[in-house]
């Protein structure tokens, strides 16, 4: 996968609508449709100091985790990205989509906080490596510079 292409047609998403409802609408739906062998790729955003599932697509989702609990809060307390190449041996893994293998959660920020974290999912064991992250860890830098909070 060329990841240029995905951050490329994010910017023209993010261009003509930077509210981050409609950008994570898109944009979950442009991982979905760009990156193969992923069957969960959404957002969970940050509220009254809690996850809360934002837009996505893929199977229902757990609603709230809080930090420090399963790869999103993990992300979160961490403030850095967390691969895992086999959910079941991660412990906590919360498991809303019993197909997940793998899983890769990157925290965005605004105003210096973590505001949300981009989370994906992949019924294939070791799917996401060193190319994956740092394609989607740029994708995420653009998110942080273009998307509007209000």
């Amino acid at each position: 996968m060329e990841y240029s292409v995905l951050v490329d047609q994010a910017k023209g998403l993010l261009e003509s609508e930077p509210w981050y409802v409609a950008a994570f609408s898109n944009l979950s739906s442009l991982i979905m449709s760009m990156l193969p062998d992923l069957n969960w790729a959404g957002f969970y955003l940050m509220r009254s100091g809690c996850l809360t599932v934002g837009p996505f697509q893929g199977k229902p989702a757990c609603i709230h985790i809080a930090p420090g609990k399963g790869v999103c809060g993990t992300a979160v307390v961490r403030d850095e990205t967390v691969v895992v190449p086999d959910v079941h041996q991660f412990p906590g893994h919360i498991a809303c989509d019993g197909a997940s293998e793998s899983e890769i959660v990157i925290p965005i920020h605004a105003d210096g906080q973590v505001a949300a974290v981009l989370d994906i999912d992949s019924p294939v064991k070791g799917r996401f490596g060193p190319e994956e992250q740092a394609g989607l860890e740029a994708l995420v830098r653009v998110i942080e510079e273009q998307v509007r909070w209000e």
